[in-house]
């Protein structure tokens, strides 16, 4: 693989870790809340306040479930040579949960994770647990499998997806969230620019809602077109009260993704940009922002966002980005 490749798989991963950092201490405020304390975006890293719901406490610059859970993603696909065991990825899910509760974390399951990992333990079929998946985790997690896996068979490459989400996210709304977001950053691998990368999407997005069960839910592709144009051309504060009021930053797929997508263009020439603004929506924001910088980053490369943040990230998290980069680059060129 060229450096090329290597910058923008490092960026997708270094991308995803940023928007989660700077969405940890907003998370699941309103946008309100978020602009009275902080202003209208975000301008960095902050440290959670002690009343927070999810993160008091946190250290300025300090990743969530959304970066840990795909590294742990990330990890089993390297240890499977590309392949997802659902058993294994539901017992790393769990010894994960049991890790946070011991460090006194209350940023645990989600909602959808949790109710599949009880009712595998409970000896339901593994083909079977993950049907009432629909919230976003499996999209939050998704960024290693785009790094993995090439973007030129989008069949291919949503099957890489369900195999990786079945287990938690068999909905057909979840699927399609997390194709979404895999192919976005797997077309950023290949060189696609970010409107590229956002029809890649909508594909796969396509693609993704016809596997798992069905449920009632809007359709991702169709919300990610809306949700994009939405917001184009607006001034960046009435851009993200659109996203907050009209999209929605729920944990709900068919909302946080298409947020993602939306603030990804909205910021398209600055990536850095694109994550303040996607950390300042209010809502699930660390995860829509964690999506957002790793599509940006998989786009423009690891340059595009500042060095000093980088540096930042990976020493309060003692990560160590490139390298699972570079072993993820090498299950792609398997492939």
């Amino acid at each position: 693989m060229s450096t090329t490749a290597h910058s923008r798989a490092a960026g997708a991963l270094y991308g995803l870790a940023l928007g989660d950092a700077l969405g940890m201490p907003t998370q699941m405020l309103s946008r309100e809340q978020i602009t009275a304390r902080y202003g209208p975006v975000l301008t960095g890293f902050h440290s959670a306040p002690a009343d927070h719901p999810l993160a008091a406490g946190m250290p300025a610059g300090s990743v969530t479930d959304d970066t840990e859970q795909a590294l742990l993603l990330a990890e089993l696909l390297i240890d499977g040579a590309g392949s997802i065991d659902a058993a294994e990825l539901g017992r790393r899910l769990e010894a994960w949960e049991q890790d946070m509760r011991a460090r006194g974390s209350l940023d645990l399951l989600g909602p959808s994770t949790k109710l599949a990992i009880e009712r595998a333990l409970a000896g339901v079929p593994l083909d079977q647990v993950g049907r009432q998946g629909t919230t976003n985790g499996a999209a939050m997690r998704i960024a290693p499998v785009g790094i993995a896996v090439p973007s030129a068979d989008p069949v291919a490459l949503v099957d890489r997806v369900v195999e990786a989400s079945m287990l938690t996210h068999n909905t057909g709304v979840a699927l399609a969230g997390a194709s979404a977001v895999a192919a976005a950053v797997s077309a950023g691998i290949d060189g696609a620019t970010v409107p590229e990368a956002v029809d890649a999407a909508v594909t796969a997005a396509r693609l993704g809602a016809r596997r798992g069960v069905w449920v009632a839910a809007a359709d991702v592709a169709e919300r990610i077109v809306w949700a994009t144009g939405l917001v184009s051309g607006l001034p960046e504060a009435e851009a993200c009260e659109r996203v907050s009021l009209l999209v929605g930053t729920s944990l709900a797929t068919q909302e946080s993704v298409p947020a993602a997508f939306a603030l990804l263009t909205l910021g398209d020439a600055d990536p850095w940009r694109a994550v303040l603004l996607a950390a300042s929506v209010g809502g699930d924001c660390d995860t829509i922002a964690a999506i957002a910088g790793a599509i940006a980053g998989a786009c423009h490369g690891l340059d595009a966002f500042p060095a000093d943040a980088r540096a930042t990230v990976a020493k309060v998290n003692n990560l160590d980005l490139d390298f699972v980069a570079d072993r993820l680059l090498a299950l792609r060129e398997r492939a």
